[in-house]
């Protein structure tokens, strides 16, 4: 291992110290560890299939998941997004999916489920490391939304330049770009309240929680206010595990408004548990 690399190793070790490896196969499951191995003195848990996995995750709270998606025994999409939109405390860890003959639809469905990154076998360790730095060095932003929960799937904002913002308006359209991200991701859960109201809730929540952070950042007090007041208003309906659909847009309106003038109406939808 050339000294670069040493050094990336270094850097990633923290991050590696728990490792879980989901595959049907003992000796492909084996190999990657013995890779691991060479990379890092973290430990590698290995399960079979995926009800195991996720006794597993709650017991060890991997740092890096890897599944193997071409696996007769192995629901690798139902059991990344049971991660993902689950309640474990590793749910947003990075998860790169292990591939043999990738199709265009392998890849879009592993995505859209939410993968981190593919490791195409065969691999050597240069491949793998490669990844590695990819999930842990270069982290994306994180999306709570209802359609979609995981990584952001651009790869412009894969983290790959960390530097300051030079101009002030660079900064302000950033934020603002962001802000109008949330509103979007709100009014999109607002309409999922009677199918999937534990993660509408959830998804709001995070999003007013991103509006409370950059309103003053874009010195906009307008947004502060509503976002407190939806913010509260959450609290309240997580506490009480009910959200009622009619409440919950009137409370939403005034951050409803801010957003871009296209088709912002949503229409209530029956009263619906929040767990």
């Amino acid at each position: 291992m050339i000294e670069d690399e040493q050094k990336i190793v270094r850097r990633m070790a923290p991050l590696l110290q728990r490792v879980m490896i989901v595959d049907a196969s003992m000796t492909s499951a084996r190999m990657l560890a013995e890779h691991m191995r060479g990379i890092s003195t973290g430990q590698s848990f290995i399960a079979s299939d995926a009800e195991t996995a996720l006794t597993m995750a709650s017991q060890v709270t991997p740092q890096l998941i890897f599944v193997e998606l071409v696996s007769d025994h192995v629901n690798s999409l139902a059991l990344i997004q049971k991660i993902r939109r689950g309640y474990l405390a590793c749910r947003k860890a990075p998860i790169i999916a292990i591939i043999s003959q990738p199709t265009a639809e392998q890849i879009i469905g592993a995505r859209d489920a939410g993968v981190h990154e593919f490791l195409r076998k065969p691999y050597n360790t240069r491949d793998l490391l490669r990844r590695l730095e990819a999930v842990t060095l270069r982290p994306r932003d994180w999306i709570e939304a209802v359609q979609y929960v995981g990584p952001d799937r651009r790869r412009f904002n894969s983290g790959d330049y960390a530097g300051p913002l030079k101009r002030k308006s660079d900064q302000v359209a950033t934020h603002q770009a962001q802000i109008d991200q949330a509103l979007r991701i709100i009014k999109h859960a607002l309409l999922a309240i009677g199918s999937e109201p534990a993660q509408a809730l959830r998804a709001m929540r995070v999003q007013v929680e991103t509006l409370t952070d950059l309103a003053p950042k874009v010195e906009n007090k307008a947004l502060a206010a509503a976002a407190a007041v939806f913010h509260d208003f959450l609290v309240d309906a997580t506490e009480h595990g009910v959200l009622r659909p009619h409440d919950t847009l009137v409370k939403a309106g005034p951050l409803l408004a801010m957003l871009p003038k296209d088709n912002v109406t949503v229409e209530p939808t029956p009263t619906a548990r929040a767990s």
